[in-house]
């Protein structure tokens, strides 16, 4: 019994210690730019604070058009430091209002969401 009770608690241990997760902040979540020509390649940046205890480590980004691009650190984010995430968009061939989302895959609980919105005139 003691045995059994020895290794739930070894097991709820290591749960608890694999579930911790970094935690962010961010200065905004979306950035309006100002009406753009097509052709304009167009760039804002975000600033990402960690906010836990953990470092924040920022491993990938996903886009649905290869109109939009990240670029960060690939350092660790100490707890209480900062860092800038740079989005880029290329407005050729767009025309109108244009969203678009980057989701940055990092260890926190669930992906960090931006968002770019713009519009776009011939």
């Amino acid at each position: 019994m003691l045995k059994s009770i020895a290794a739930l608690l070894l097991i709820l241990n290591s749960a608890t210690v694999y579930a911790q997760f970094a935690e962010f902040s961010l200065d905004k979540k979306v950035h309006k730019f100002a009406e753009a020509k097509a052709g304009e390649q167009l760039m804002c940046t975000f600033e990402i604070s960690n906010k836990g205890e953990l470092p924040l480590i920022l491993t990938t980004y996903d886009v649905a058009c290869t109109c939009t691009k990240a670029e960060y650190s690939k350092e660790p984010i100490t707890p209480g430091a900062s860092t800038t995430v740079t989005v880029s968009f290329d407005t050729t061939g767009k025309i109108g209002w244009q969203y678009r989302s980057v989701t940055l895959m990092a260890n926190t609980k669930k992906p960090i969401e931006l968002e770019i919105r713009v519009k776009v005139v011939d």
